[in-house]
């Protein structure tokens, strides 16, 4: 055990316990304080901090938070929900409808993407229903964590395995592997929720739904142009994909497009920016450093060396994918796992692509989605914490583990 590894150890307990004597401890300042320590202790240089920051991570997020933020402030987001949600009067058709809307859509927009914009409304339908709010957190994290796993553009790490691992036809190959057991997985995760959440699925009072009125037409009309921009950006590069084109927009480039209406015509640009969430791009730059500081220190490689496994075969793929997310995040770990897997089929590839996803639904620090809900949800003065988010995730994560692992045995051709 060297500091980097002491540091992780350090911020994973910070983040579980969140409190301190009477101090409250958010993620970003727990995350802060490990890459601030082993920033100046010299466990990673300067220039290697900066190098391991994710500039593309960085963009996109930034361009997602200003869409996200004019969605919300303009009233736009609350009143498209209205329309969407309206027809569902129980508790369990809200949490299918978020479960599988939330995750399908995911294969689409991303995971990221669905967090940013998907934690204020699932929060208002709790607070206008009076639903357990950690409930329909955790079935948007579910949901889009599961759902991202057949798409590759579903999440940066599948995106990641499309381009570098030489899939020819990546929309297809994910679909055909994946798409089965992830909609078993998405109705697992609605099972597992109803048996832990279940004084709130037997409530007998039916919803009503009350209709919502814009707070800013003028905004509102920019946020859905700048919706429109979006969906419109990656249907584009879904069908460059499968044409086969080597053109393709960066994930960052479609983000930061789409920002530009409301930054370029809307009178409220200086609140959007003042409101954006800053703390959460503070931590992704933060967990770069420290994850980086991290495999810089060789303890994980050492590690997996010691363990004298076949690391191509895919339970060794998934289990080592899925664990080592949890670790160092897992877009690094899919960044590193590739040059092991020599010429590889698409079948391990898959595998990769499944293991490395669904450690997002094991703890917090799994996925970078989760994080974003989470620190999304303390603005609006609500919080998942890393014990409840285990409690149900972990079984849940086990079981997608085990149904993605019976797929790949006995019903992948």
């Amino acid at each position: 055990m060297n500091l980097s590894t002491l540091t992780l150890f350090a911020v994973f307990v910070l983040i579980a316990v969140r409190k301190i004597g009477r101090f409250n401890i958010k993620i970003w300042q727990a995350m802060g304080c490990g890459a601030a320590l082993v920033s100046v202790t010299g466990e990673i240089s300067g220039a290697d901090a900066l190098k391991a920051i994710d500039l593309n991570v960085m963009l996109f997020l930034l361009g997602m938070f200003v869409v996200g933020q004019a969605l919300v402030a303009s009233g736009y987001l609350y009143a498209l929900a209205y329309h969407l949600f309206n027809r569902m009067t129980s508790v369990p058709q809200l949490v299918c409808g978020i479960l599988f809307g939330a995750g399908f859509c995911s294969a689409l927009l991303m995971n990221d993407t669905l967090a940013i914009i998907g934690t204020p409304l699932v929060l208002r339908l709790a607070r206008e229903h009076n639903i357990n709010s950690k409930l329909l957190l955790l079935t948007l994290a579910y949901a889009i964590t599961i759902g991202s796993v057949m798409s590759p553009i579903g999440n940066p790490q599948n995106f990641l395995i499309a381009s570098q691992g030489g899939l020819p036809a990546p929309f297809p190959t994910f679909f055909k592997a994946l798409a089965v057991p992830t909609l078993v997985n998405l109705i697992v995760a609605y099972l597992i929720l109803r048996l832990v959440y279940r004084q709130q699925f037997i409530a007998a009072m039916p919803l009503s739904h009350n209709p919502v009125e814009l707070l800013d037409k003028r905004l509102a009309k920019l946020a859905q142009a700048s919706l429109f921009l979006l969906i419109g950006l990656i249907t584009f590069n879904v069908i460059l994909s499968a044409m086969h084109s080597t053109v393709q927009l960066k994930l960052s480039h479609i983000a930061l497009i789409a920002a530009l209406p409301p930054l370029l015509f809307s009178p409220a640009r200086i609140q959007l920016l003042k409101n954006l969430d800053w703390s959460t791009l503070l931590f992704f730059a933060a967990m770069f450093v420290l994850m980086s500081s991290v495999w810089q220190s060789g303890v994980m490689q050492q590690q997996v060396n010691a363990l004298h496994m076949d690391l191509t075969t895919v339970p060794a793929i998934m289990l080592l994918s899925a664990s080592l997310s949890q670790l160092i995040s897992n877009v690094p770990l899919v960044a590193l796992y590739l040059p092991m897997l020599t010429n590889p089929s698409a079948e391990s590839l898959m595998a990769l692509a499944a293991g490395s996803t669904i450690a997002g639904n094991l703890l917090i620090l799994g996925a970078a989605s989760n994080v974003i809900i989470i620190q999304h949800a303390e603005k609006h003065q609500a919080t998942l914490g890393f014990f409840e988010f285990a409690r149900v995730g972990i079984p849940l994560g086990f079981a997608n583990l085990l149904i993605y692992w019976l797929w790949f045995r006995y019903g992948y051709d």
